[in-house]
This record gives C-alpha cells, structure tokens and sequence, in this order.
C-alpha cells in the first residue's frame, strides 16, 4: 500500500477498539507497527490523534498511512470456489472505471467473521478485471438483506464516495414488508439505538439514555387490510439494524425478522417465504470523477417477489422512489 487512504467506519463496527479495528482490515500488521503509527499521529481518527484502545463510531473517518506489504489474510484471499467465480460478475448492476454496483444475494455476508466462510469480501478479487486493484466496499448490508451495494475501483474513489456518505449526500431507498400496517401512513422515526452484547450476538436496542441517533423516514405504499404493508424506507443515520428495530418497535417488524420482532414477525400464510424481506432497492450518490450521479435500481429478490405476487402489490406503484424525496 502506498498511499494515504481515508476510511470509514461502518455501521456494523460501531464500538470496536481501534486496535481491533485494524486487525479487521489489515490483519498482517503487527500491534508494534501500529503502536508506532500512532504514536508519530500517523494513524488518526477523524484528524485526531488517538490511542489503540480508543473506540470507534460509524462513519468516522479512520486515517491508514502507507503501511508497506503487508502478509495475505488467508481466510479472507482464498482462492475463489469454481461456482463462485461468475457470482458477483452476474450480479453487477452498474459499472465504470471507478464504481461497481451490485446486487447482493439474501444470505451472502458482505465480510467474513467468525463461522463465515463464504463473503462479498472474500470473492472481490473476481472483480478485478483488467487493473491490479481489488475492488473496496464502501458501505455494507446485513447477511440476510438484499439488493445495492456500492464497490469503488480505486483509492481515491474509495475516499470520495466515503465523504458523500459522511456528508449524507448519500439517498438510499429500502423496500420492506412489515406485519400490520403502520399507524400513520407516512412519518419519520426518531429512535436512539445502543449496541446490546448477549450470548446469542449483539442486538441493538432502543436506548434514550446512551443510543446514538437513528432515524427512519418511511410511507406505506400498499397495504392488505390490517395484515400487511409494503414499506418504503429511507435510513437518514446507518446504525446497524436501524430499520429492522425501527419497525419492529413501533409494531410492524419486518416480515421475517424473527430476531427483532420474534414470532410476531412472520405472516400466516402457506408457501410465504420467511425469510427477511427487507431489500437496498435504490442508490443514489455523486459520482467520484465529480459529474453528475450515480442512480442504481436493484430488482426484488425470488422469495420478495413471490411474496408480491401472493399479497397483490404491483411493483411499479413505487417505480421511481427518488421521484418524491421523503427527506
């Protein structure tokens, strides 16, 4: 590595050490070399100087010095299985010389980690192409949710996109479909969210005491009676789960969500899927070679679409969500 790159943190690292942090993302540089990084200030967090110890937060913006040649993370470079090599290449939505959309699979992981063998992460060496660069993420999405997720081709991509996303110059629109219906058919939800350990994993939790700013805007676009309702969502914070606690606290969880909403979250019916129908449908950001946007639209998943058909949603009755700005 030889330049200077600034990274964010993303939602799914809130809290961890920054030591830890590190380990995640160059995990062939040593305790010792960091220390020393940071005792020079040549690591910063948000322009500042910090300790190892100190905690990060999502979207701050970690500084990574030229760091040199660095040991492969085996578990992470593998090479890729034979029917995984076309995977992500099928799935490109959009491409150019600096960006590449895809649209993720329910139930792949975007990074690996522990019982993980198998991530976005791990295969983006297969997006290469004709340059030497691995593709970097720039955001991330839960295992079981689908749809655009925003790759850049180089560093300096890498760090612009960054900056829209801290600027919040970021429009991302969610599909969801909950269980009931929401009170009101249209609002915003302003609900401070803490990181909960347990032994079954972290959860998050509504906290108004120590949570961090979250907050959802949404509108119903379709509902059946009392029973359901296709929800059109817009994260304005990206705290982990922001949407599936939004939802599940205020009395409609995400179908599917079973570890948010339990069992309330699933709707009767047979042959309804049950897994999470929660969907990245759309993006929209500034283009790193600063002209005009990117706009990047994902189609629903089988298990979503099937879920459309049996409830009776037209898809089309949300065909451009950037049309009417929710924010």
């Amino acid at each position: 590595m030889s330049d200077v790159l600034t990274v964010a943190v993303s939602q799914d690292e809130a809290d961890l050490r920054l030591d830890r942090w590190f380990k995640r993302h160059y995990p062939g540089l040593s305790h010792i070399h960091l220390q020393k990084l940071l005792r020079s200030g040549q690591v910063r967090l948000d322009g500042k100087r910090v300790k190892a110890n100190a905690r990060v937060s999502p979207d701050q913006l970690v500084r990574v010095p030229p760091l040199g040649q660095l040991p492969e993370r085996q578990t992470e470079r593998r090479p890729v299985a034979g029917k995984d090599l076309s995977l992500l290449r099928d799935r490109i939505l959009h491409m150019d010389e600096h960006v590449i959309v895809l649209d993720k699979p329910p139930g792949l992981a975007v990074q690996g980690g522990t019982g993980i063998t198998r991530s976005v992460d791990g295969m983006l060496d297969t997006l290469k192409f004709d340059t030497d660069v691995r593709p970097r993420l720039v955001h991330r999405l839960d295992k079981d949710t689908s749809g655009v997720l925003l790759l850049a081709r180089t560093p300096g991509a890498a760090a612009k996109l960054t900056r829209s996303f801290r600027a919040q110059e970021t429009h991302k629109v969610y599909w969801a479909i909950v269980v009931g219906v929401p009170e009101l058919s249209a609002g915003r939800i302003d609900m401070p969210l803490a990181k909960l350990p347990g032994h079954k994993g972290e959860r998050m939790v509504h906290d108004k005491a120590t949570g961090k700013k979250a907050t959802t805007l949404y509108r119903v676009i379709e509902r059946v009676s009392r029973k359901a309702a296709w929800v059109h969502l817009e994260p304005l914070t990206g705290r982990t789960h922001q949407l599936r606690v939004h939802m599940a606290e205020t009395g409609t969880p995400i179908h599917g969500d079973g570890k948010y909403g339990g069992a309330e979250a699933f709707i009767p019916g047979q042959g309804l899927s049950r897994k999470l129908h929660l969907h990245a449908r759309a993006i929209r950001i500034p283009h790193p070679n600063g002209r005009g946007l990117i706009e990047v639209f994902a189609p629903l998943p089988d298990h979503m679409r099937a879920t459309w058909e049996f409830l009776g949603f037209d898809e089309n009755a949300d065909d451009d969500p950037f049309s009417e700005s929710m924010s």
